[in-house]
């Protein structure tokens, strides 16, 4: 990935371009923003009876976490990839005059020790306000987004976020047991450990059978202390997995044999659980550069995607299920549904898809 050296702005904040005017903007357009550890995603939407409609959206892979775990810094390259996408995010919200907004930073920005002085230099640069949550934040925020496939039939569920640099767990019970998503969330944790944390850790191009094993144990090791706290006998009826992150709809298009990634097709998707362990051995005998050519994998993801399959592993080995649920939301959609509630445009009760 080609990246440049960040360096401050030159110019002062006060020659940047303004941003709209408050009687400019639209205050039926929410935009909700994620920052991650490998990702930076936007979502513009507006609401209507049916949930929302996606108005505009935006992703790129910036890998503001590359080196993190080593050097405990966001590196000046990843920064300055960074900072150019959130460029393109601005634009995206002004032009669609965006009235509501929430602007996030998750486990790259908590852990670095540069995380706040980075998050200055955004608003200096772009003029967006970025706040960073906690894990309990992105967690509920991800089970909200995600809570609409659950399963009409199913008591609880296991909800996981698999990230760059945190995965978040989530046991999520059925909206019989409450309407909001803080009343149904049964017990929660975040593992300091995502896709670009353990790929660097263990390598990500050739890799091994023992050591995607190694992964494997080292993330099980991680989720103990959660398990353990939870009797299977309560998972209940129709018991599944409902998992939401770019390993997840990887795994989901290579099962398909999409010849390109199709949100379409990979949104609400069921598996069966040996369906996705076959996509994993697959992938664990394709050499990286097939890997990288593959288009529902991409040179961005290739090194990493085994992590990713590692760490579903452990969760599904954990948790046995016959099903998982593929989603292609999250967090940002959560923000907006949280927006969309606040401002009484969303019903809690809703489960009409995006």
């Amino acid at each position: 990935m080609k990246s440049r050296l960040w360096k401050p702005p030159a110019q002062p904040v006060a020659k940047l371009r303004a941003f709209p005017p408050v009687e400019a903007l639209d205050a039926g357009i929410y935009g909700a923003l994620d920052l991650g550890t490998n990702n930076c995603r936007l979502l513009i939407a507006r609401a209507n009876p049916a949930g929302f409609r996606i108005l505009d959206s935006f992703s790129r892979i910036v890998r503001l976490g590359e080196g993190l775990g080593s050097t405990g810094r966001l590196a000046e390259g990843a920064i300055g990839r960074t900072i150019d996408a959130l460029k393109a995010c601005k634009e995206r919200l002004d032009e669609r005059r965006v009235g509501n907004r929430r602007l996030i930073a998750t486990e790259a920005c908590r852990a670095a020790a540069n995380g706040e002085a980075f998050l200055d230099a955004v608003f200096q640069e772009t003029g967006l306000r970025l706040e960073i949550i906690d894990r309990q934040a992105e967690a509920e925020l991800a089970a909200a987004g995600c809570a609409v496939l659950m399963s009409r039939s199913a008591e609880s569920v296991l909800l996981f976020d698999i990230g760059g640099g945190s995965t978040e767990v989530v046991w999520l019970a059925s909206d019989r047991y409450g309407t909001s998503i803080g009343q149904r969330i049964r017990h929660w944790t975040s593992l300091p450990v995502g896709v670009v944390t353990l790929s660097e850790k263990h390598g990500g191009i050739d890799v091994s059978h023992g050591i995607y094993e190694s992964m494997v144990e080292e993330v099980a090791a991680m989720l103990r202390p959660f398990s353990d706290g939870i009797d299977s006998r309560r998972l209940g009826r129709n018991f599944h997995l409902l998992g939401t992150s770019g390993t997840v709809t990887t795994i989901a298009a290579m099962h398909l044999k999409l010849p390109r990634y199709d949100r379409r097709q990979v949104d609400g998707l069921w598996m069966r659980t040996e369906e996705a362990r076959q996509v994993i051995a697959d992938l664990m005998a394709t050499p990286y550069q097939r890997r990288a050519d593959n288009p529902c994998i991409g040179s961005d993801r290739a090194d990493l995607v085994i992590a990713g399959c590692a760490i579903y592993d452990a969760i599904a080995r954990t948790f046995p299920a016959e099903h998982i649920r593929v989603a292609d939301r999250g967090l940002r959609e959560g923000i907006l549904m949280q927006m969309m509630m606040r401002n009484g445009v969303w019903l809690a009760d809703r489960r009409a898809r995006p």
